[in-house]
């Protein structure tokens, strides 16, 4: 059975979910590692596709997915104030 993890959700505050902590975790490490720490900060596009290829291969064969446990871990981390976006579109992300 796998580990679970809590995650937040900036666009639904209170609301809370349970998410494999396995993909949740090496997703947040690859984020952490290729997002700026300047604004305005890269796009969520920019973002996956920097970190498809950190990721493992045993949980995310081909990048499989990708795209939706960045948008996870992303919201996840701007509701705990780790990530921040930028003021204006388009969607630019930035460490805090």
């Amino acid at each position: 059975m796998n580990e679970k993890i809590e995650v937040e959700n900036f666009t639904s505050p209170n609301h809370k979910t349970r998410v494999d902590k396995a993909k949740y975790m090496a997703v947040r490490e690859a984020v952490m590692k290729h997002i700026p720490t300047i604004e305005p900060g890269a796009t969520p596009a920019d973002l996956i596709a920097a970190i498809k290829p950190d990721l493992p291969q045993d949980l995310f064969p081909g990048g499989e997915k990708a795209g939706w446990w960045f948008k996870c871990v992303q919201l996840d981390l701007e509701a705990k104030g780790v990530l921040k976006r930028a003021p204006k579109a388009p969607v630019r992300l930035h460490k805090v």
